[in-house]
This record gives C-alpha cells, structure tokens and sequence, in this order.
C-alpha cells in the first residue's frame, strides 16, 4: 500500500495544475464566448452558453500553454482582458449590422416598424440583417475560426501578460474605425437611393405645388425602400462576411 502513495502524490498535484490551467483557459474562453456573435446571445440560454464555453474550452485546453502553480489574480484579470478584447473584435461586426439596418430605415422611412422583437430595440431592417448576418457566419465555420482565433491569442498573449493601453487604444480604434466604416458602406445604396428620391420629389412639389407630395411620396419610398432590400440583401451579407473572413484571419493586427 504504501509504495502507491507517491503515485497518489504525483496525481494529485497534475490533477491540481490541469484544473488550474483549465480554469484559465475557461476564463478567457467564457469572456469571448458572452459577446460572440451568434453564441452569446441573450437569447441563448445562460445554461447552453456556459455548456457552449465548456465545450470550448475542451478544444483550446490541449493547446494552450499554461504557467505551472495555481493561478494568481493578475493571470485571471489578464485572461478575462484577453477574452473580452477578442470577442469585442467580433461583436463590432453585429454592431455594424445594427448601424447599417438603422442608417438605412432611416433613409427609407422604416425606423419603427417591429422596433422592439429583439432583446435590443432596433428596426426592422437591422434585425433582418443581424439575423441574417449571424447564419451567414455560423455556416462560414464561425465556431471553427473561433477556436483557432482562441489557440493563436495564446501565442501573442500569454497567460498573465496584460495587453498594454497603448496597444489595447490602437487595436480597438482601428476596429471600431472599420465597424463604422463597413456599417456606413453597407447602407450606402440605400441612402443614395433616398437622396436621389427625395430630390425628385422635391423637384416634383416645385413645379406642382398643388400636389401633396408626402402623402404620394412616402408610401412609394417605403415601397422602393423594401424592394431595395429585397435586391441588395445578398450582396451587402457578401460584403459583410468578407470584412468578417478578414478579421477572422487576423484577428489581433491593426487594419490600415
């Protein structure tokens, strides 16, 4: 019997080290995992996304490299920071699903049409894209370039290496820079379009003041609004998991 107490030693103290390193590692996962889109949903169940979290945590475990003892407060705060950084770059692309839907209801006079369906009120046409958006990037392998994204964050940021403030101001400018930008790209048409109408109708109340141009008008704007969706749709979600494909395979480098 008591030739099997150093086995029963030497197993609980690599018993101990695995669950402290998996317990990091479900930290950072468990950051990125409450803004992934699609994922971390407020309509998912808390219970499906921490059975989500474990699960991922199981596929980035055996890759990580992972600092011997338990783990101190400053590698918990860095790997949560590292979690929520990485799924902030995600989540920046629902976001400029969000803008876009609603610079172009705005354009298109469907603002408050079903503004409320979704736990984040917003209209009609951003909650079309958003939804869209997410299964577009869930049948693009979302959860597969999640997982490398999670392995290679290792690599660049070790366990207990804190991202500096410099470097955290310029990756996040950058990406909220490209958000804003895609965001305004993807309403473009729509926009144009609503420019282009409005100074027809304006034309139009000039040479025939008698006419009442807004009820005529914005019916048809709506009308067009909806039919320019219907056309455009495909190309847009195009654009937008393309811009989501490039940040998926460089998730930590600053866009020029």
């Amino acid at each position: 019997m008591t030739e099997f107490l150093p086995l029963f030693d030497r197993l609980m103290v690599d018993g101990q080290a695995l669950m402290w390193a998996g317990f990091l590692v479900f930290v950072r996962v468990g950051a990125v995992m409450a803004l992934l889109p699609g994922f971390g949903e407020q309509s998912v169940p808390a219970r499906v996304r921490i059975v989500l979290a474990l699960a991922f945590t199981a596929i980035v475990a055996p890759a990580a490299a992972m600092p011997d003892g338990p783990p101190a407060v400053r590698a918990v705060l860095s790997e949560a920071a590292v979690g929520l950084l990485l799924g902030s770059g995600f989540r920046m692309f629902v976001m400029a699903l969000q803008t876009a839907g609603a610079i172009a209801a705005q354009a298109t006079s469907l603002s408050q049409i079903f503004g409320g369906v979704g736990a984040d009120p917003q209209p009609a046409i951003g909650n079309l894209l958003v939804i869209s958006g997410l299964a577009v990037a869930v049948s693009m392998g979302l959860h597969i370039r999640v997982a490398e994204a999670l392995i290679l964050s290792y690599d660049l940021l070790p366990p207990g290496q804190i991202p500096s403030g410099a470097d955290v101001a310029q990756w996040g400018l950058a990406q909220i820079t490209r958000a804003f930008a895609l965001a305004f790209s993807l309403a473009a048409p729509f926009m144009i379009a609503s420019l282009i109408y409005n100074a027809a109708l304006g034309v139009i109340n000039r040479a025939m003041p008698q006419l009442m141009v807004a009820l005529v008008g914005a019916p048809a704007l709506t009308a067009g609004g909806l039919v320019l969706l219907a056309l455009i749709a495909p190309v847009l979600l195009a654009v937008w998991a393309e811009a989501m494909a490039g940040f998926m395979d460089a998730p930590f480098s600053v866009p020029r």
